[in-house]
């Protein structure tokens, strides 16, 4: 069984900073690849950024380049999202994700507000 929590979000003004977090029950968690998805009002789940299992490789949506960094600590099972200069548009329910056994897994998300 997988449970992902994910913590972290809220309101944030435009330009400010939120950091994510995602506690993973997963037994050999350092074996996995994760992801964080979004989902804003309206649209389809898109990826937002992936690390590989040693978190040595990491990917990123255009749009987060540059402002979004990932990261995992592998002894606390817990997957990050430094979320900086963030903009309106970033609006949306993050979700944390990992594929296993190619089954996909996700959190319940939590909600990022980006507004003046």
């Amino acid at each position: 069984q997988v449970q992902l929590v994910e913590s972290g979000g809220g309101l944030v003004q435009p330009g400010g900073s939120l950091r994510l977090s995602c506690a993973a029950s997963l037994l050999s968690f350092s074996w996995y690849g994760m992801s964080w998805y979004r989902q804003a009002p309206g649209k389809e789940r898109a990826l937002v950024a992936t690390i590989s299992s040693g978190g040595g490789s990491t990917n990123y949506a255009d749009s987060v380049k540059g402002r979004f960094t990932i990261s995992r600590d592998n002894g606390k099972n817990t997957v990050y999202l430094q979320m900086n200069s963030l903009k309106p548009e970033d609006t949306a329910v993050y979700y944390c994700n990992c594929r296993r056994g190619g089954v996909d897994y996700w959190g319940k998300g939590t909600l990022v507000t980006v507004s003046s």
